[in-house]
């Protein structure tokens, strides 16, 4: 018999996360989530921390044809706009820049459009000058957590540390060599998804996103 998922449902993970995370707290800590079950989770981290909570809104560029492969991604901070080209996908993919950047402009709007229905007026943190968490439910590729960490990285941040329940260990290991530190609690072999950690894995929605940030203080 196959052992149970580690975590029960986001939120669950969320507070397993935070307490990983508990020597972190600083009083200029702010943390994002990349939405949308990547908010559900950070907020838990937040809340425990007794940091700022905010967001970074990421967009997967998929391969024409193909929504599930992630030949890049992109990530906005204060109006900045980040790309991540996933040059090894791009060429077994045969996908040449006219086509990317087609793509790209139509997530961009996409992103944009999510941005202003996820804040509502709600200001933007500003990461200059603090130490940052970036948060996100689980890491598969990695892809859309390296464009929110460049995205971020362009505001001149004191620290970036990535933090997930769960992730590909391949992912984590990208991702150390770009961020300070990578926290993540469960990395099995073999990795087939991101809902594999957890026992409810629906999709959070738009309201729940709206919510966990109005429950938490800005930045």
């Amino acid at each position: 018999m196959s052992a149970p998922p580690p975590f029960a449902d986001r939120t669950a993970a969320g507070r397993a996360l935070a307490a990983r995370l508990a020597g972190h707290a600083a009083p200029d800590l702010l943390v994002l989530g990349l939405p949308r079950g990547g908010v559900v989770v950070a907020a838990e981290v937040a809340r425990a921390l007794g940091a700022a909570l905010d967001l970074v809104v990421v967009r997967k560029v998929a391969a024409p044809g193909r929504p599930e492969l992630a030949m890049g991604a992109i990530a906005a901070v204060d109006g900045e706009v980040e790309t991540v080209r996933e040059e090894r996908v791009l060429g077994r993919a045969d996908v040449d820049g006219a086509a990317f950047d087609g793509v790209r402009e139509r997530e961009l709007a996409e992103l944009r459009r999510r941005e202003a229905a996820y804040r509502q007026g709600r200001p933007a943190a500003f990461p200059a000058g603090r130490p940052v968490l970036l948060v996100d439910d689980g890491l598969a590729t990695g892809s859309t957590m390296r464009a929110a960490v460049a995205a971020v990285r362009r505001q001149g941040p004191a620290r970036v540390t990535v933090a997930a329940p769960v992730g590909a260990p391949s992912a984590c290991a990208r991702l150390a060599a770009e961020v300070d530190d990578v926290v993540c609690l469960w990395t099995p072999t073999p990795f087939r998804a991101v809902g594999q950690g957890y026992a409810d894995f629906r999709a959070t929605t738009d309201d729940e996103v709206r919510a966990a940030l109005a429950r938490s203080p800005g930045g």
